[in-house]
């Protein structure tokens, strides 16, 4: 059985991806600065990837930066018909390793341009602009001037979908008055879950929602209760919080990433992972705790 008949699908842009993808960032070196410790490990990661199924790759030329790109340049190129890569621009790192904003017109035009150079490809099929609030929490402000940047490289041919990071819901309505949005990438887990009511609008829309850090900010306890179910279901921690994601809505695509083959089959292997409703019951208890705490 296939990967996508495991875990469905869901539109991005024109086409339907499978809903367990992979996140790139991980490839890069520590503090996703400098080139990987295992360059040819992680071309096997990318590959096997693809050769499992997976048919949606997250990266961002910031990463290294210009590492994943090009990592992914090497493992793929000439690109499969059916990949879909998203990348992410607005920001840049310094030579310290320090992430900055790069939110200004110029600087998202050459951010495109880098991506498209570094990934080898005329077209780039996803961009999402990096709102730059809090690292883990979106804060409101206007983003016109960025996306409306971003909208005219989609009109010149250099960009076939936008999305949106780090956002809030009145930025995806603001972006919604530019131009298309096919997908929005929050911070969103089990324990994090600020963005239920921005999912729930999202699926209406027909819009992808892309967590990232499926592990992040558990505290001992909840990552006590986590590992308690998993134990009961013969699963690791991590494969549990990503089939609990892939039920909690079906317009969530993962991107869960790693530089090991043997995580990425782990991960994989989430897709096929059912939980029952009993189950489902009680991981969301553990989140509903966190909610209400707050």
């Amino acid at each position: 059985m296939s990967l996508a008949t495991h875990a469905g699908t869901f539109a991005l842009g024109h086409r339907p991806v499978t809903r367990m993808g992979y996140g790139a960032m991980q490839l890069a070196g520590p503090g996703v600065f400098g080139p990987p410790k295992d360059p040819e490990g992680a071309l096997a990661v990318l590959r096997e990837a693809v050769a499992s199924g997976v048919d949606h790759i997250d990266t961002s030329d910031f990463y290294g930066p210009h590492v994943t790109n090009r990592l992914i340049r090497e493992a793929l190129h000439p690109y499969v018909d059916h990949l879909t890569i998203v990348t992410k621009v607005g920001a840049s790192r310094g030579a310290d390793a320090s992430w900055n904003p790069a939110q200004n017109p110029a600087e998202l035009v050459s951010a495109v341009h880098d991506n498209l150079r570094n990934l080898g490809v005329d077209v780039l099929d996803a961009v999402n602009l990096r709102v730059m609030g809090n690292v883990h929490a979106p804060t409101e402000g206007s983003i016109e001037p960025q996306f409306t940047a971003l909208a005219e490289l989609q009109q010149r041919g250099l960009i076939r979908h936008l999305g949106l990071s780090n956002a809030t819901l009145n930025q995806v309505h603001e972006a919604r008055g530019i131009a298309e949005v096919v997908c929005v990438q929050n911070h969103y887990n089990l324990v994090h879950r600020a963005d239920d009511a921005l999912i729930d609008a999202l699926a209406g829309l027909g819009i992808a929602y892309v967590p990232f850090f499926p592990l992040g900010g558990f505290s001992p306890l909840q990552s006590d209760a986590l590992s308690a179910v998993a134990r009961r279901v013969d699963a690791t921690p991590m494969q549990v919080a990503l089939a609990w994601l892939l039920a909690r809505s079906p317009n969530i695509l993962l991107i869960p990433g790693t530089s090991s083959l043997g995580h990425l089959r782990e991960n994989l292997a989430a897709a096929s992972l059912a939980l029952d409703a009993a189950v489902m019951d009680e991981l969301d208890a553990i989140g509903s705790a966190e909610v209400a705490a707050h």
